[in-house]
C-alpha cells in the first residue's frame, strides 16, 4: 500500500442493531479486525454502507468511527451525493477528520452530461483530498467512460477510479488513454481478470466477510500467482458473484455473520433476502469456508 487508494480497501458493511440503529462500537471493532487480517484500508459510507439511509449525523459519526479505528490515512469514505455542493461537504468532512482520499460517484440526481461530470469532480476536488472516481453505470445511469475518465485525469481530478461496469476490456483503453491513472477493480466478480490487466487496488465488499482469504487472493492476482489465485477464486467466485447483484448488501451482511462478524439487518428500503436467495448465498458461503478450512 503506497497510496491511500492502493491495496484491499474495503467497502464496509455497517453493523445494525435489531432495532437498526448503528453499532458504531462494533463497526470499529470490524474495521480494526479488516485491518488485523490482511486488508489494507476501509471505505465507509459507500453502497455497501447503507450511506443513503444515514442522517448527516450518523455519516460523519460512520466516518470519525473509521479513522479513530484504524488511522485516517486508511480511511477513504465515499462522498456521493445528488449534488456537487453537498458532495464537497462531505469530502471537507473527511479532509477534516484525517482522511487519505475520497471515493466519488458523478450526480446522482439525474442522468448527467459529460459537461456536468467534469464540473462535479471539479468542485469535489476543490475540497483538496484525492478523488477517487467511482463508475458505476448500472445504478447512477451516468457511465464515466475510459475517454471521460481520461479527461478527468487529465485535468487533475481524480487519482484512480473504481470500475465497476463489469466490462473487463475497459482495463486496457483506461491505461491507453490515461496511463498515469490507478485502475481499482470495483466487482469482486472480476477481480482476478481486471487483476491480470494490471490493477492498482480493489474496493472490496465480501472481505467484510472473509477478510484474510480476500487479501490472499488480491495479492496472489496481482503478483500474477495464478497457481494460488486462481484456486482460491473459483472456491469464492459462488459468493463473490453476489456483489454484483441487487441484493448485494443483505447478501454480505448474511456471508458475514455466517462467518462470524456481526453483519445484522438493514435498513429500509432493503428487504431480508427471499428464501431462495438466502439459501442460496448461505451455501455459497459455507462452501467457501469449507475450501478454505481445507486449504483448497
Amino acid at each position: 500500500m503506497t497510496k491511500p487508494w492502493h491495496g484491499v480497501m474495503v467497502a464496509t458493511a455497517l453493523p445494525l442493531t435489531d432495532e437498526l440503529s448503528i453499532d458504531l462500537d462494533g463497526y470499529a471493532a470490524h474495521c480494526g479486525k479488516l485491518i488485523d487480517e490482511g486488508c489494507d484500508g476501509v471505505v465507509p459510507n459507500g453502497s455497501l454502507g447503507e450511506y443513503q439511509t444515514l442522517t448527516p449525523q450518523e455519516r460523519a459519526r460512520v466516518v470519525e468511527t473509521a479513522v479513530a479505528a484504524v488511522g485516517g490515512e486508511r480511511v477513504m469514505p465515499g462522498v456521493a451525493a445528488y449534488g456537487a455542493p453537498e458532495a464537497r461537504r462531505w469530502a471537507e468532512q473527511a479532509r477534516e477528520a484525517g482522511c487519505g482520499a475520497v471515493m466519488l460517484l458523478p450526480p446522482t440526481a439525474y442522468r448527467a452530461d459529460e459537461r456536468s461530470v467534469v464540473e462535479h469532480y471539479r468542485e469535489v476536488a476543490r475540497a483538496g483530498l484525492p478523488v477517487v472516481a467511482y463508475n458505476n453505470p448500472h445504478d447512477t445511469r451516468v457511465d464515466l467512460t475510459p475517454d471521460l475518465l481520461a479527461r478527468l485525469y487529465g485535468e487533475g481530478l481524480v487519482v484512480a477510479v473504481k470500475e465497476f461496469s463489469g466490462d473487463v476490456r475497459r482495463a486496457y483503453r483506461i491505461v491507453e488513454l490515461a496511463p498515469g491513472l490507478d485502475l481499482l477493480a470495483g466487482a469482486d466478480d472480476v477481480l482476478l481478470e481486471l487483476a491480470v490487466a494490471g490493477v492498482t487496488g480493489w474496493v472490496a465488499g465480501f472481505p467484510n466477510a472473509l477478510p484474510g482469504p480476500c487479501a490472499a487472493l488480491y495479492r496472489a492476482a496481482v503478483a500474477g500467482d495464478l497457481a494460488v489465485a486462481l484456486p482460491l477464486y473459483r472456491a469464492l467466485h459462488p459468493l463473490l458473484r453476489w456483489d454484483s447483484e441487487t441484493v448485494f448488501v443483505q447478501a454480505v451482511k448474511l456471508a458475514m455473520d455466517l462467518a462470524g462478524h456481526r453483519g445484522g439487518p438493514c435498513r429500509p428500503p432493503r428487504l431480508p433476502l427471499s428464501p431462495e436467495q438466502e439459501t442460496a448465498v448461505r451455501e455459497a458461503t459455507l462452501r467457501a469456508l469449507i475450501a478454505i478450512k481445507e486449504d483448497l
